[in-house]
């Protein structure tokens, strides 16, 4: 009994210390993680064309994730930095009035300041609220993405240590599962079970929240551009940001930006505006995310919301791949639970 309680007592302390010295590294690792199980369909269409040239697969779906992904994503990042620096200074330096739209919205529905006056909503509490928010909202953007940027050898180190474990993860991807089904105690099938489970929710979560997002968001910033919005760039990131909002997601940033045009009594703009964000980018989460995602894998939108939320503010803006990815293990892992351990289910 005492030998138990000392080995067990070994496992766990051991094992503390070891996640302890991996704790500086847990974004590259998630990052790996996610990229191996998102890609793992892929390698295993590559494997088999390959004809089982497994370091030669694992390379070549290397290469593919850096050429589709990894590229593409750090050049829009250097660009969002660039015009969320922009933008903070212009609005800090007064260069935007929020307060205009407000005003406008006050004067042209009277009903509506009527209506908001009768719930005790000042106007003019309103415009200051506005104001402020934006400059805290572009400030703590650009905060976010400066520190990256200032950070530039810590950032390239951790990059480079993320794709070094993924061609690991991607090659002996099987071979890891396989040991983890042989270490876990809780029954061979039950973990094959889970981490399938857990591979499918991830991947189709990822696919419904971050394509459905980055296509929200490209064809926002385009239609941005088009109507020679300054930072088309860094609003598109914005809308794939609120596209975890369900319904509203992308409209919060098109929607006043509608506002600000007929404010200026800019009408025909604000109305293609509003047209094609209504009709077309707020379709975009109706139509294309049942498709990518599915019925049976579907996460809820609240958890998906709140994971992301969550994510953000454990990870900074990897949050919003790796949260999403974490609340999936663990519907995975109370799904188990409810299948082996619910009373109707021991005998």
């Amino acid at each position: 009994m005492i030998k138990h309680i000392f080995f067990f007592t070994l496992l766990i302390a051991a094992t503390l210390a070891f996640i302890i010295i991996l704790k500086p590294f847990f974004e590259p690792i998630l990052w790996a993680i996610t990229f191996a199980i998102i890609f793992a369909p892929l390698h295993k269409f590559i494997l088999i064309k390959l004809k089982n040239r497994n370091n030669l697969s694992a390379l070549l779906t290397l290469l593919l994730i850096l050429i589709t992904v990894v590229v593409p994503a750090t050049t829009l990042s250097f660009a969002v930095v660039n015009e969320g620096a922009d933008l903070y200074s212009d609005i800090r330096d007064g260069v935007y009035d929020f307060s205009k739209p407000i005003a406008w919205v006050q004067s042209s529905l009277p009903v509506l300041s009527d209506l908001l006056g009768k719930v005790g909503i000042d106007f003019e509490k309103l415009k200051e609220g506005f104001s402020d928010t934006a400059l805290n909202t572009s400030q703590w953007v650009a905060t976010n993405l400066l520190n990256i940027g200032q950070n530039a050898v810590t950032f390239t180190i951790l990059f480079f240590l993320m794709l070094y474990l993924l061609f690991f993860f991607l090659r002996d991807g099987k071979n890891l599962v396989e040991l983890i089904i042989r270490v876990l105690p809780i029954g061979d099938d039950a973990e094959r079970h889970l981490l399938s489970k857990f591979a499918e929710v991830s991947r189709a979560t990822v696919k419904g929240t971050l394509v459905v997002g980055i296509i929200q968001g490209t064809l926002g910033g385009i239609m941005f551009a088009l109507l020679g919005i300054e930072s088309a760039v860094f609003w598109g990131v914005v809308m794939i940001g609120l596209s975890i909002l369900p319904a509203v997601g992308s409209a919060l940033v098109w929607g006043p930006a509608a506002i600000i045009f007929f404010a200026n009594g800019e009408i025909i703009k604000g109305v293609i505006l509003i047209v094609v964000g209504a009709l077309i980018i707020g379709m975009i989460d109706n139509v294309l995310r049942p498709i990518l995602v599915g019925r049976d894998t579907k996460m809820p939108d609240y958890l998906i919301l709140l994971s992301t939320l969550g994510g953000l503010g454990l990870f900074g803006l990897s949050g919003f791949v790796i949260g999403p990815i974490i609340a999936a293990f663990f519907l995975a892992v109370w799904t188990m639970f409810e299948t082996e351990y619910h009373p109707d289910s021991i005998k």
